[in-house]
């Protein structure tokens, strides 16, 4: 067998049966070797923002890695945006980035780039291979290095003539990985005297895999005991939501309001998660949100067993096994009429279906939703962490594919939306279970929100026109049937609760597309 082949058989033997690709002439071997070994779904996307962000959606969902296939250093580059964004949310990845010939790159072909210099910033490790009999173990490590703590990126670089030379020792066995890090008793210690001594103005900040069932089943017993507030941060990779769990809140996306979130609080105690950071710096606002005085306790980063770190911190607070929930919120009742952000939160928060995923880059159209949304039917809420637009319908993607029995339901504003459009076609071969939210405001909304916090009053036309997308408007239920999925433009809250109710009783992609 050759290289190629090699290291396919690994990738399978090592847990990876997903590979989200857009291959090019260096990766045909790769592509052969993918076509004559069973074991791993190829999934074609059109543009790498695509492929890379659908590694993220399916890491986040199926706990584990996918691989991605990308052509050179510009498909590594133009892929790097939701590489950035799968960095910040941990989720783990291994990409596998062909590469020219090793004797070929001496003459700087156009496709010759410094790949090792692009993977770098949005990777945990980077390998590169030189000969074909090395490849398979390389591709045994980039798997491990992807599965340590709470996930990481690895990217593989593939010399063509690594992948068609022959590898007379085929794949190589998967390399094992360390057990996640349990955290110091003194930290156990410290975290319960801090949450103690604060109760009511004290917060349990959570990240990471705490936000996820067995996390939150420990959490509801140390506010049990405690007293203490639960949140998550402004952004979160994936949170648990419905019955038998507590309601998390999260920290506000602005600045003023976040402040105000956070005022009150004598303590913090952090489990997977950071101290608290303004998303941007603004002239005259601090970087560090939490109050002056207020103090900052960390018992385990987002790399170490939080499950653990959390039950150890209930048992310690001597916290009840079975804590009494507050009741949950009811469902808000259908909305009608004129289209408003209380009425479009509460049409989703009334409809959401059992178990959906709910993958949130509405921005600004939908601040309101998380909360309403509190008593809706058992979900799973992702977030965008690295901040980097274009992320929700790539991961939409990856999200259905690792979880095809559950409805997957992406909000985005149109401006997110149009930086990887492509993710419709992909949604449509692949027969996902997606359906796109929409929400169709003609202007980068947040950024004119953001003139102001930066302090720049009376903003000029040319400044206006710069977060403006119309002139001409996008037409996304065309764009959507364009790329093959079924569309619909709805300009009221009625046709809105209608067209998420076909949406939803159907198991084929659909878009919505709401006029603001």
């Amino acid at each position: 067998m050759n290289g190629a082949e090699s290291l396919v058989r690994t990738l399978i033997g090592s847990g990876v049966d997903v590979c989200f690709a857009n291959p090019g002439t260096s990766e045909m071997h790769f592509v052969a070797a993918l076509d004559h070994v069973p074991g791993i779904r190829c999934v074609l996307g059109l543009a790498e923002g695509v492929v890379t962000g659908a590694a993220d959606g399916f890491a986040r969902m199926a706990g584990r890695p996918a691989a991605t296939l990308l052509h050179l250093g510009p498909g590594l580059a133009n892929g790097v945006s939701n590489l950035h964004n799968a960095r910040k949310a941990n989720s783990p990845i291994v990409n596998v980035v062909g590469e020219h010939a090793t004797y070929h790159i001496a003459y700087d072909a156009p496709l010759t780039a410094d790949i090792q210099g692009i993977a770098r910033p949005v990777s945990h490790w980077v390998g590169t291979g030189l000969t074909a009999p090395e490849i398979a173990g390389l591709g045994a490590q980039a798997v491990a290095e992807a599965r340590k703590g709470a996930g990481c990126i690895a990217t593989l670089i593939l010399p063509a003539d690594t992948a068609w030379t022959d590898a007379p020792a085929g794949p190589a066995k998967p390399v094992a990985v360390a057990p996640l890090q349990r955290a110091e008793e003194a930290a156990i210690t410290a975290g319960a005297i801090a949450l103690k001594r604060g109760g009511a103005k004290a917060m349990l900040l959570l990240g990471g895999k705490a936000l996820l069932k067995r996390g939150l089943r420990a959490a509801a017993r140390i506010q049990a005991a405690t007293g203490c507030q639960l949140s998550g941060q402004s952004s979160n990779a994936r949170i648990s939501r419905g019955e038998g769990l507590p309601d998390v809140g999260r920290i506000p996306f602005v600045i003023g309001s976040a402040l105000d979130y956070l005022k009150d609080l004598s303590e913090i105690v952090l489990v997977g998660a950071k101290n608290p950071v303004a998303f941007f710096a603004y002239p005259g606002k601090p970087s560090l949100l939490a109050p002056e005085g207020c103090g900052i306790t960390p018992v385990a980063p987002i790399d170490y067993d939080l499950d653990d770190a959390l039950e150890r911190l209930a048992d310690a607070l001597r916290a009840p096994a079975n804590p009494l929930l507050p009741p949950r919120p009811a469902r808000p009742g259908l909305p009608g009429g004129a289209v408003s952000l209380d009425g479009i939160a509460a049409a989703l928060a009334a409809l959401l279906p059992q178990d959906a995923v709910l993958i949130d880059e509405s921005v600004t159209s939908g601040r309101s939703i998380y909360n309403v949304t509190a008593g809706s039917a058992d979900h799973e809420w992702l977030q965008n962490m690295g901040g980097s637009i274009g992320f929700s319908m790539p991961v939409g993607v990856g999200a259905a594919i690792a979880s095809p029995e559950r409805k997957v339901v992406v909000l985005t504003g149109d401006g997110s939306a149009a930086y990887t459009l492509q993710s419709l076609w992909t949604m449509a071969r692949e027969k996902l279970n997606v359906t796109v939210v929409v929400f169709a405001n003609r202007r980068y909304s947040i950024l004119q929100g953001e003139l102001k916090n930066v302090g720049v009053q009376n903003p000029g036309p040319r400044a206006v026109d710069m977060l403006t997308i119309g002139r001409p408007d996008m037409n996304w239920a065309k764009l959507a049937e364009g790329h093959g999925v079924e569309g619909v433009t709805v300009d009221d809250l009625d046709g809105f609760v209608k067209a998420l109710r076909d949406a939803f009783a159907d198991t084929n992609p659909r878009l919505v597309e709401l006029l603001l």
